[in-house]
């Protein structure tokens, strides 16, 4: 049985939501798994390559919206493969298109193949582009504070700073930076790329973001769907951690126990 503490929410665009683990769809071995997987993660918000999945842009192909329904989940609209702004705004009009005018979207631009970090000055361009055209924008970008800052000033309705490269499991290689993002935050902020396991998470969430969003660490698991379910108690562990507020790191040991009145 989830633990979630459903009076400690989080709202994205003027929706609340409960789960702080938000999830992709890529690299399962079928749908069903896909499925399965996220189901086992509690997450309510689902991000969909546009340009690797279809979403109804190829008839007669599997639909991914059939196992993900939008009634039961936000569908999030993502511009993966996209090394342009041109071609990630024209990919998030798509989406628009193809979801009814759904306005919610998850904007990366790419800078090259080998470290798929973002193109921070075509992330500005396009984030600014559509932000201007309605959409309701969640952006990935490195861990740059002064960057995520500009792109909150924008009008960005999340930003979404990188952990490590994408699908590289390395975990948070910089935490000061992303503990940064978050102080200086008045958006969301949400860990995306580069969590390898449930001790990453973790560690994401005691840093004070509000979430986390990952595909690889589950979908690449030995058993994805274990994964899911142990990725979805290590946002609420990492929560509860970061609202108790942990102890003081100290140089030398302090007794567990006092020592004033002891007997002999």
């Amino acid at each position: 049985m989830s633990t979630t503490n459903h009076s400690d929410r989080f709202t994205i665009a003027g929706q609340e939501y409960s789960s702080r683990l938000l999830v992709g769809t890529g690299k399962y071995k079928d749908m069903e798994q896909t499925a399965l997987a996220i189901e086992a993660s509690g997450a309510e918000i689902v991000t969909i390559a546009v340009r690797r999945t279809n979403i109804g842009q190829t008839p007669g192909e599997p639909n991914i919206l059939d196992v993900l329904p939008p009634e039961r989940y936000t569908i999030l609209p993502n511009t993966a493969g996209c090394y342009d702004a041109e071609t990630a705004v024209r990919t998030c009009r798509l989406a628009r298109e193809l979801l009814d005018g759904h306005n919610l979207c998850k904007l990366e631009v790419l800078g090259d193949e080998k470290t798929l970090f973002p193109d921070v000055v075509a992330t500005l361009a396009a984030a600014a582009v559509l932000v201007k055209d309605g959409f309701d924008v969640m952006v990935y970008t490195n861990d740059d504070p002064i960057i995520a800052k500009r792109l909150e000033e924008i009008g960005c309705v999340a930003v979404m700073p990188l952990a490590a490269p994408i699908g590289s499991g390395l975990g948070i290689r910089n935490p000061l930076n992303i503990r940064t993002i978050v102080e200086n935050a008045k958006i969301p902020v949400l860990v995306d790329a580069g969590v390898g396991t449930a001790s990453d998470a973790a560690v994401a969430m005691e840093l004070g973001c509000d979430g986390v969003l990952m595909n690889t660490a589950i979908a690449a698991a030995q058993h994805p769907v274990l994964m899911a379910s142990a990725m979805r108690k290590a946002i609420e562990a990492g929560r509860e951690a970061y609202l108790a507020g942990r102890m003081p790191r100290k140089r030398f040991a302090s007794a567990s126990s006092p020592i004033d009145g002891l007997f002999f």
